[in-house]
C-alpha cells in the first residue's frame, strides 16, 4: 500500500483509503473516488505538480499534497 502521489505514469491501482477531511474528502466522494475504484496516474504537469488522474471515465488533477492523503495498492 502506497500513496497516490508515487503511483507511476500509466500505471493503474485501486483506491484503498480516502484519508482527507472536509470539503476535499466530500468532493472526492462524489466524484467517485471510493475504496476499490480503479484510478490511472495519466499526466503530469511540466513542474510535476498536480497530476492528471482517469477513474470512472473521467480525468481530474490532483495535487501533490491531496494525493498524499489518497492510499492505493
Amino acid at each position: 500500500m502506497f500513496t497516490l502521489d508515487k503511483l507511476p505514469l500509466n500505471h493503474t491501482s485501486n483506491i484503498v483509503n480516502v484519508t482527507c477531511t472536509g470539503i476535499l474528502e466530500r468532493r472526492l466522494l462524489d466524484l467517485g473516488l471510493v475504496n476499490g475504484t480503479p484510478i490511472t496516474a495519466l499526466f503530469r504537469s511540466p513542474l510535476g505538480d498536480p497530476t492528471a488522474y482517469e477513474f470512472r471515465g473521467s480525468i481530474i488533477a490532483i495535487r501533490k499534497d491531496e494525493a498524499k492523503k489518497i492510499f492505493v495498492n
